[in-house]
């Protein structure tokens, strides 16, 4: 039976050691550390000080300095030589584009949906803003759904459903301001008493404004309540709406309950992902 061939002795002597356990512990915690260095440099707004980086990452700034040097070698950090400061560089751009390219509001917003479904056993969907007014685009309903004449694709009320007033509140755009007053200038009677007599569009975006959500009992489909919060992007722009409802009677749209906890929570979490920045 053949034996396998030796290598020469000079291959043996130039092949390298495998790398110590140690030796990799202390390369793993060096590139968290890199990485901790160029998280707080974004987290500053992109461009800082030593200093005040040093500061925020809780580290001294020769440590930092020394990252930082790293860092420009890879293009991801830049310095002005005018001001000293450090800030990102063009390969931290291009990661950043490559991220944003990824941040679609339907996609991120979907697991907060199961959540939803599952953690309150309720309807709930996502929706954006169209020519038409607020567009369904995902749906997701409990083992025991409320059965509601909307579908992916319905168009909802901006006055009297809580996704609408959600869109009317954050965002402050004039094709919006006109769907709105073309629904309140066409709606009966019985339903514009329900809203301000003095300023009824301007009425439901402070309230919506103050309370970080939208609320309605009964006002869109009857015996139907409901609870929106919006989804906000990179550029603090809202791009679409997460919403909850249920059957009135067990929905609680209480501001201190736990469904619009829950909805706030998920949507804030949504906004985060989409590189919203949280003040």
């Amino acid at each position: 039976m053949s034996q396998a061939p030796v290598p020469p002795e000079s291959a043996l002597d130039s092949a390298p050691e495998p790398a110590r356990p140690r030796e990799r512990r202390q390369r793993v915690q060096a590139a968290e550390t890199g990485m901790t260095v160029l998280k707080g440099l974004a987290r500053l707004g992109g461009r800082a000080s030593l200093t005040a980086l040093a500061a925020h990452v809780n580290e001294s700034p020769a440590k930092v300095h020394r990252y930082l040097m790293s860092l420009i070698a890879e293009g991801l950090v830049d310095q002005e030589v005018a001001t000293q400061q450090y800030h990102l560089g063009l390969e931290a751009l291009f990661v950043g584009v490559a991220a944003m390219r990824q941040a679609d509001p339907l996609r991120i917003g979907e697991p907060a949906l199961i959540r939803l479904r599952e953690s309150l056993a309720v309807t709930c969907f996502i929706a954006v803003m169209g020519n038409k007014g607020p567009t369904i685009v995902r749906f997701e309903e409990p083992g025991l759904p409320v059965t509601v004449n909307v579908r992916v694709g319905s168009v909802l009320s901006m006055l009297w459903s809580a996704t609408g007033r959600a869109f009317l509140g954050a965002l402050d755009e004039a094709p919006v301001e006109a769907l709105a007053q073309a629904e309140l200038a066409g709606a009966p009677p019985e339903m514009r008493a329900l809203l301000d007599r003095d300023d009824p569009i301007g009425a439901l975006r402070r309230e919506v404004r103050a309370a970080g959500c939208a609320t309605v009992k009964d006002t869109n489909l009857r015996g139907i309540s409901a609870v929106s919060a919006p989804l906000y992007d990179h550029t603090g722009r809202p791009c679409a709406v997460l919403t909850a409802l249920g059957a009135t009677g067990g929905f609680d749209v209480s501001l201190d309950g736990p469904v619009v906890a829950a909805v706030k929570k998920e949507a804030l979490a949504a906004s985060v992902a989409l590189g919203h920045a949280v003040a």
